[in-house]
């Protein structure tokens, strides 16, 4: 299957592909080489233009780096970019609209199909603007979009998140360059797609007629050329389009028109309009019209209410007086400037402040579903499933309170889009009453399955009414109540089990039970250390089924310990490595493998008949695009399981991926997903989206923390601090020469080649901090050169003489290999090192003398080899000598120690040097603590795009941090 990437360049989509199964290296040493696995994506869309491209992509002399959607493994030690001659097609803008809609497969063409909705979007809103251009081949009449206000801060974080590959064309160019392109022609394109074939009566005037009509007539149809044109003509009309599109831009400034609407008080009828002031980048601050008039400001808003007036004609009224401060509307005006006006300004960058209320959807429909009895007592236990039928009916509801057909009939005959119900303002729109007056007509009830409710539920919100109220009784009731753990009867631990689970564990299991007995997947997404590992082990004791549960490679030991200590009658088959054995596969109760080995055996894996698939660590399956997510949604089971501590870490679509593995078509297609959810609650913030989302996913969630006393009242304290180091004089120096060597490159590059300099800037300097002979790798003796160091040789001292145990984690292997021997030396005693070259054994044997071992002992572990699936309790000290700068990673390293088994408090300790970079990031972190997730959760990218200037910054030594 090709890997079908794409990029823009000048006015055309570029697409070009690879293939998995054709992975080989080139010989040849020329400045442009052969991609060795590209594909002609030709054969996937046949018919449109075929050439040669040259990209600018990083990788080795002999290979380009595959793209991570390929599941191809080609490494170069070193990357570089080079330039690699492929086979592509070229899409023309109109063509590209089409081509680019739906699910995509790879980051690049989910990119630009983002950009083509943006371009729709811009069109339908009226965001654009005609315009005469000058083109290669002569003169052009085209549309242009109209950026200001949320669409330019749109354009600005679009440009920033661009994949490289978009942009890898004819030589690597800045994204705003590239991005600027595609949207002017995906605009165009879809304005011609919008508007009638022909004006002018469908008269096409010659080439003699005035220039004006026949650039009027070119903004319409595929043909936009305008040959034989005047120069004269065309200074004439550019001009004056120009100043057009000028002045529709004139609004990006630092002090921007606002408007309030502000509803009736008392027994006044009449709405109020206020004019104000506000800074464009600090919306808290609100100046009335009234204290503007008499000062320096009052051409400001005299200005921004004459281009408002061009959007709102009515405002011509309240220009008249000589000092306006605000209009009164009546309840019909009202609702047109909710409706037709607020928006409009908005998009063109006025601020805009309306009631709490407008915008939510008050009216909706009522779901309420009864379970059918089967004899004496309730359903439960007696087979309810997916398949089971349920009386259900659907009722008109305001706020979740059913509406009458009285109370309806009344909000129809007033015929007012804004009235008082229950003391309160309601925006009614025709469309919402009308389809209210069609619920009533045709009140659906009679019955449905399980299944359809849950689907119902998922997918509810698409039309005018949506669904804001479910009421459910049995055991649906308590699968849509969010509290189904709490409500289900706690299963005893299972025959077999060997140990005790506790009462929230019971509760977890009688959940995952009821779940699987429904043939519905789950997300258990308890806090780490909970026992998700003990309870889906009893899951299997309590409900038996041949079972796949599919893992990172470094927690395949792990579940194979975990297993014979607590479900020892289990059969076990480790299916991974040289010798896999399907026959032994099938005989098994349990079979554990690795993501790899399950991309590479799916056809074998399909044929078993399994009763459930478990993902640990499922966020290895948060990008649905990937092969390795594609290949375990695609091997069948009747129910399905994922476990994870994170199932959002950066954004909304992994927890799509992650329910799509669950249950298929839930939550309807990824595009779907996009429109209905992911769109409105990151972009706009929207509350009833958020709503709706948790209750389309809720029942299928469990998610229990670690601090809440009410879940485990005896897992002790985790007390954490910042230990504050200094640089010594020699890391000092080091540390001034990276920054002034490493600024000079970044400010000489661009694009993919700025990003890597400045990511490769922050390790050198973060290499500085923990010690000289990190950076300069010149086997240099450690004693004394380093403030870091030092600290953790006397926190280390402290921690063996109090009889205790730690762990102390580097993200750089390199680093602990030199540090494993000094400090056992330093302290006279073994110091365990943890590292990703360990065999499977040689880690297991490690952890169990570290667990078992009454003695002090420091353990030494690299972040990436040891920060998830491991169990170390018997450490009550966590240091991070290095911080990686995602929280939720040194939260899984932290919790090592800090899970179920803990009896002591656990003192975490993160080291900063002062006056560095590690203390300005800290900073922004603690700045940013809500956004940490979606801004830091991908790591330390989000840095790359910061300005040289504010890089500087960043970096640049203080003086306090020297001792």
């Amino acid at each position: 299957m090709l890997v079908v990437h794409g990029g823009w360049s000048g006015d055309r989509l570029v697409l070009w592909a690879e293939d998995p199964g054709a992975v080989t290296t080139t010989a040849s040493r020329a400045k442009v080489r052969p991609h060795p696995f590209a594909a002609s994506p030709g054969v996937l869309f046949p018919g449109m233009k075929e050439g040669e491209v040259t990209l600018t992509l990083p990788g080795s002399g002999s290979s380009p780096l595959a793209s991570p959607e390929s599941g191809i493994e080609v490494a170069a030690r070193s990357p570089k970019l080079g330039r690699w001659r492929v086979p592509a097609v070229f899409v023309e803008a109109g063509e590209a609209l089409e081509l680019l809609g739906g699910d995509q497969q790879t980051a690049s063409l989910r990119f630009l199909a983002a950009v083509t909705e943006q371009a729709h979007d811009l069109v339908r809103r009226g965001r654009v603007l005609p315009q005469l251009v000058r083109e290669d081949d002569g003169h052009a009449a085209r549309w242009r979009p109209v950026l200001t206000g949320a669409d330019a801060a749109w354009f600005r974080e679009t440009a920033a998140a661009m994949p490289p590959v978009c942009r890898a064309v004819d030589g690597e160019r800045p994204s705003a360059h590239v991005l600027i392109e595609a949207i002017a022609c995906l605009t165009d394109a879809a304005t011609r797609v919008t508007l009638p074939g022909r004006i002018l009566g469908g008269h096409r005037p010659g080439l003699r007629s005035a220039l004006a009509d026949r650039w009027a007539v070119a903004l319409t149809g595929d043909d936009a050329s305008l040959p034989g044109v005047r120069e004269a003509d065309v200074r004439e009309l550019g001009a004056a389009l120009q100043a057009w599109f000028s002045a529709a831009h004139a609004l990006d400034q630092p002090v921007r028109t606002c408007f309030r609407l502000a509803e009736p008080d008392g027994s006044q009828e009449l709405w109020r309009l206020e004019f104000a002031l506000q800074p464009g980048d600090d919306q808290s601050v609100y100046i009335l019209a009234k204290d503007v008039w008499g000062g320096r400001m009052e051409e400001v808003l005299l200005a921004g209410l004459g281009r408002a007036v061009r959007l709102y004609p009515a405002l011509e009224r309240a220009l008249r007086e000589a000092r306006p401060h605000e209009m009164e509307l009546s309840t019909a005006q009202a609702f047109a400037f909710l409706r037709d006006v607020a928006p409009l300004l908005q998009a063109a960058g006025f601020g805009v402040r309306l009631p709490g209320w407008a915008g939510r959807r008050r009216i909706g429909l009522k779901l309420t579903t009864r379970t059918r009895k089967k004899g004496p007592g309730s359903t439960v236990g007696q087979g309810f499933g997916l398949d089971e039928l349920l009386d259900f009916r659907m009722d008109l509801a305001m706020d979740g309170t059913p509406i009458d057909e009285a109370e309806l009939a009344e909000l129809v005959r007033l015929k007012v889009p804004l009235v008082r119900v229950r003391g309160e303002w309601v925006e009614l729109d025709p469309a919402q009453l009308g389809a209210a007056l069609r619920a009533i007509e045709g009140r659906r009830s009679g019955e449905m399955t399980v299944g359809e409710a849950l689907r119902e539920i998922a997918l509810a919100g698409e039309n005018d009414l949506p669904l804001v109220s479910v009421d459910a009784d049995g055991p649906l009731g308590d699968l849509l109540s969010g509290e189904a753990d709490r409500r289900l009867t706690p299963v005893p631990t299972p025959e077999g089990f060997e140990g005790t689970l506790r009462p929230y564990q019971e509760r977890g299991l009688a959940w995952l039970a009821f779940l699987s007995g429904l043939g519905v997947g789950a997300i258990l997404a308890d806090d780490m250390g909970l026992g998700k590992t003990a309870q889906t082990l009893a899951l299997l004791l309590a409900a038996p089924g041949r079972t796949l549960l599919i893992c990172p490679m470094s927690l395949v030991g792990n579940w194979e310990r975990e297993a014979a200590r607590f479900a020892p009658g289990l059969r076990v088959y480790v299916h991974h490595g040289g010798g896999r054995d399907l026959e032994a596969a099938q005989e098994a109760d349990l079979v554990v493998t690795t993501y790899g080995t399950a991309l590479r055996d799916l056809e074998a894996l399909s044929g078993i008949n399994w009763a459930r698939i478990v993902c640990d660590e499922a966020q290895a399956i948060k990008n649905s695009a990937a092969k390795q997510a594609r290949a375990i949604r695609a091997i069948p089971a009747a129910s399905r399981l994922a476990l994870t501590g994170t199932p959002v870490e950066n954004h909304l679509a992994e927890l799509w991926s992650i329910m799509e593995f669950c249950n298929p078509d839930l939550l309807g297609s990824a595009k779907h997903f996009r429109d209905r959810f992911q769109e409105p609650i990151e972009a706009r913030g929207d509350e009833q989206a958020a709503a709706a989302l948790k209750r389309a996913t809720g029942p299928f969630v469990l998610r229990r923390l670690k601090i809440d006393k009410s879940i485990i009242s005896d897992l002790p304290d985790k007390l954490e601090m910042k230990v504050w180091c200094t640089l010594t004089p020699e890391q000092a120096t080091l540390y001034q020469a990276v920054v002034e060597e490493m600024l000079s490159k970044i400010d000489d590059s661009e694009g993919i080649e700025r990003r890597g300099n400045v990511l490769a800037a922050m390790t050198r300097l973060k290499q500085v901090c923990n010690h000289p002979a990190q950076l300069l790798k010149d086997g240099s003796p450690l004693p004394g050169r380093s403030g870091k160091l030092t600290r953790l040789e006397e926190l280390a001292e402290e921690i063996v003489l109090e009889g205790d145990k730690a762990l102390v984690f580097t993200q750089y292997a390199e680093f602990g290999t030199v540090l494993q021997p000094h400090l056992q030396a330093r302290l006279d005693r073994p110091v365990l090192w943890l590292h990703g070259g360990l065999s499977k054994q040689r880690r297991a044997d490690l952890v169990d003398r570290f667990q078992n071992d009454p003695e002090p002992a420091i353990f030494l572990l690299s972040l990436k080899a040891a920060g998830t699936g491991l169990n170390l309790t018997a450490a009550s000290h966590v240091i991070h000598v290095d911080r990686w700068w995602n929280p939720a990673v040194e939260n899984q390293a932290t919790d090592r120690a800090f899970r179920i088994g803990q009896t002591r408090n656990v003192q975490v300790r993160k080291f900063i040097c002062l006056g560095t970079l590690e203390e300005r990031i800290d900073e922004m972190i603690e700045r940013k603590h809500a956004l940490a997730d979606r801004v830091v959760g991908a790591g330390e990218d989000w840095i790359s795009e910061l300005s040289t200037a504010k890089l500087r910054d960043l970096f640049t030594l203080d003086p306090k941090a020297v001792s």
